[in-house]
């Protein structure tokens, strides 16, 4: 992870990785081929505007208040690894896996974020966000699991 001089770096930082997760899930959405498929990656577009959204407010307002919920991990993103080939050409599972590990991804940055930061309410952010990503990711891996390990 790159070095960080203030929080609006750190908050720059995060507003970026969620403009990417906002394009990667609108490729997903308009490209699934699986109807349902296709409103989960949209509703995940959403949410993570809404993350961006959020950052933004926060970076311009200083503070926040933020929930702390427990979310239980499946772990399947832990043993998967995402096909290297652009997201056009995924197949439902490859976008699966992609998403999975991608949500691993955000949800591993939120957590380091959060263990970096010394202010609490940035804190709370952090961990607040990181307990999205991860409901994301379990989203994705329920679907994995009934939808391609099941069939296997």
């Amino acid at each position: 992870m790159k070095n960080f001089n203030n929080i609006n770096e750190i908050l720059d930082f995060a507003i970026e990785r969620e403009q990417r997760a906002v394009d990667l899930y609108t490729i997903l959405s308009v490209d699934s081929a699986n109807h349902e498929m296709k409103e989960v990656f949209f509703e995940f577009a959403k949410e993570e505007m809404n993350h961006k959204a959020l950052l933004i407010k926060v970076k311009e307002e200083g503070t926040g208040t933020f929930e702390k919920i427990e979310i239980t991990d499946m772990k399947i993103a832990d043993y998967i690894v995402p096909e290297n080939k652009p997201y056009e050409e995924l197949t439902y599972s490859e976008a699966l896996k992609l998403a999975m590990w991608k949500e691993n991804a955000a949800y591993n940055l939120y957590k380091k974020l959060a263990s970096i930061v010394n202010d609490g309410s940035f804190k709370n952010l952090f961990e607040s966000l990181a307990n999205e990503e991860l409901k994301h990711k379990n989203r994705f891996e329920k679907e994995y699991d009934d939808y391609v390990l099941r069939e296997n």
